[in-house]
């Protein structure tokens, strides 16, 4: 019964876009993540959520007693805290995308073999990515719900465009698991796994999180703005601080290609891994 529906499904896709690898089955890897999750995974995904939060608290109502009122490129000043929460859900977005698309993807990968089993079946290698990097879309979703449930009562949100801030969380965790995942089918140890967190840490305290570049020479203001979180802290933070204008096209346009990008390379290289 089983090898007469991956026959079916294999016929289904005979002549179309992309047939050897994509199935149009990638929710089969969303509903494993959704089972993972209820039965043991909830409590990582939960911990991401508070993070943002902790650091809002601790540096926004703490320090920003210290530091007082932030000026803006528009002219109007807000407070610390105001300027500090757009930054924290771009990369509370970022580190549940990156952490769901790079360990848990390389644990699946290198031991517990989930993947091959996954090909073997009707399932191809863009199957697999769209529903991995899906679940971390899913993942980014929730963490912006649950950061604006707690930014808006708290009086951090003045204006209608911040709920344009959800989707662009789910943009940027589509870019950063994309990009991650390729990342990621590219390791062989652990040792090399920890050249992620080597690259995200610096680019959490350097990106523009909990202060303007402005404070940094002209040509490394360059280099910071070419990371892609800076491009997505500046993406959320012009929304939550009703600073809209054109410029916002270049963010989205730049995590559109770090999509295409990410997307491609993980399907090459997981068919380059297990369909040869």
């Amino acid at each position: 019964m089983i090898l007469d529906n991956a026959v079916s499904i294999a016929q289904s896709r005979r002549g179309r876009f992309a047939e050897g690898s994509y199935s149009g089955r990638s929710h089969v890897l969303l509903e494993r993540s959704l089972m993972a999750f209820r039965n043991s995974a909830w409590l990582a995904v939960l911990s991401g959520f508070f993070e943002p939060v902790l650091y809002l608290l601790s540096f926004g109502y703490g320090l920003g007693h210290l530091i007082g009122k932030i000026p803006l490129q528009n002219g109007h000043v807000v407070s610390y805290a105001m300027y500090i929460a757009p930054g924290l859900l771009a990369t509370s977005a970022m580190n549940g995308a990156i952490y769901d698309s790079t360990w848990n993807v390389f644990w699946k990968l290198k031991f517990d073999r989930i993947y091959q089993s996954m090909l073997q079946t009707s399932l191809g290698s863009v199957d697999v990515a769209l529903g991995e990097i899906s679940w971390a879309l899913l993942r980014g979703f929730a963490y912006a719900v649950g950061f604006m449930c707690v930014v808006v009562p708290a009086g951090l949100i003045t204006n209608w465009w911040a709920i344009m801030a959800i989707p662009s969380a789910v943009l940027i965790a589509f870019g950063f698991a994309s990009v991650g995942m390729a990342i990621t089918s590219c390791f062989t140890t652990f040792q090399q796994m920890d050249m992620i967190n080597i690259a995200m840490l610096p680019m959490f305290l350097f990106s523009g999180s909990f202060y303007p570049l402005t404070v940094y020479p002209g040509y490394l203001q360059g280099i910071l703005k070419a990371l892609p979180l800076w491009q997505a802290i500046s993406l959320v933070r012009d929304f939550t601080l009703g600073m809209v204008s054109w410029g916002i096209l270049w963010h989205v346009l730049y995590f559109t290609v770090m999509i295409c990008f990410g997307v491609t390379l993980t399907a090459k290289r997981l068919t380059k891994l297990f369909l040869r």
